[in-house]
């Protein structure tokens, strides 16, 4: 009788590859963090695919329905603009369907998430020069415009743009969360970039509690919402443009948060909950902290991006943050 329920489960976990892994990723309560008083903070731990982050949900969505509809072939030379965790998710997409990818990066990628794309064996291009911004982005797509014109079998994800990278998180940790939440939810906390999950998420949600209230988490210089540029350290938070599939309409506040504020939000959740996660995850908690002080009674989620071991050289390094504490 043991034998033949321990096969019966281990039939029901087989996955035919890694890419099969993504997804159904576990909500925890923030309760050591966030004291359950006034409000309840509960976060989707998307850290937790396989490939280490959330992108790993648009670039399985975004490959398989390319080789669905036929704009994806085995010919097809795949390219995107990525600060690092988009690229290793389509990386490790690629390798089980192996299809050739080009990852275009910047300065910023962290060390750790560089090697990983080299280890994954896809092709990675550095661009130098900053944008009128000061970031790198514009210059990126710039680059990835141009291998484009020397590859007429090239496919760029365009994930600013790419109405397929909100409908993942919709379909996916969107409607994981509504059979996570079944006694509701207040506010949606949710840092942004391409606002891609924030977008697929908040859609979802909206559906189910109509009520809620959804606020973006953005970096200080970062231009989504018409702020001025500035400079900023950690990727995978914030963007040098406005993303063509974001609708502000759909968002009804915006906080801001620097890097040393996200630095030290990284570290405080490491240090009480146990969660080792990546800048933006930091940047959550200080938004959260930001906003409690103004809620009553209140419910709220949110998603932690990303590992923290990709962020070593960056908001755990005591150096970097003790230069980044005087910019301050």
């Amino acid at each position: 009788m043991l034998h033949n329920v321990a096969a019966e489960i281990g039939h029901n976990m087989l996955r035919q590859s890694v890419i099969e892994c993504i997804g159904n990723t576990p909500l925890v309560s923030l309760n050591r963090l966030f004291p359950p008083k006034e409000v309840q903070v509960f976060a989707k731990l998307e850290y937790m695919n396989p490939g280490g982050s959330m992108k790993d949900r648009p670039a399985r969505f975004i490959i398989e329905q390319g080789l669905k509809a036929g704009t994806i072939t085995p010919d097809t030379h795949i390219v995107e603009s990525t600060s690092g965790n988009l690229g290793i998710a389509l990386a490790m997409v690629a390798r089980v369907y192996n299809l050739q990818l080009t990852c275009v990066v910047d300065p910023k990628i962290s060390p750790a998430n560089l090697n990983i794309l080299k280890q994954f064996g896809a092709n990675v291009v550095m661009v130098t020069e900053k944008d009128e911004h000061g970031g790198y982005l514009k210059t990126r797509i710039q680059k990835v415009k141009e291998i484009i014109q020397e590859n007429p079998k090239t496919l760029w994800i365009n994930q600013y743009a790419n109405e397929n990278n909100w409908r993942a998180h919709y379909y996916g940790a969107g409607s994981e969360l509504v059979d996570q939440l079944p006694d509701g939810i207040d506010y949606f906390v949710a840092p942004v970039s391409t606002t891609g999950s924030i977008m697929g998420i908040s859609r979802r949600l909206r559906e189910r509690f109509p009520k809620l209230k959804v606020i973006a988490v953005d970096a200080v210089g970062s231009i989504i919402f018409n702020a001025p540029p500035a400079n900023r350290e950690i990727p995978g938070i914030g963007a040098s443009r406005v993303p063509e599939i974001l609708n502000r309409d759909e968002i009804d506040d915006v906080i801001y948060v620097n890097d040393y504020e996200s630095a030290i939000g990284c570290r405080k959740l490491l240090q009480t909950e146990g969660i080792f996660a990546g800048g933006s995850s930091g940047s959550v908690v200080a938004a959260i902290e930001k906003l409690i002080p103004h809620l009553h009674h209140t419910k709220l989620v949110t998603i932690f991006p990303d590992r923290g071991d990709r962020y070593l050289d960056l908001v755990y390094n005591d150096e970097w943050l003790s230069r980044l504490k005087k910019k301050n």
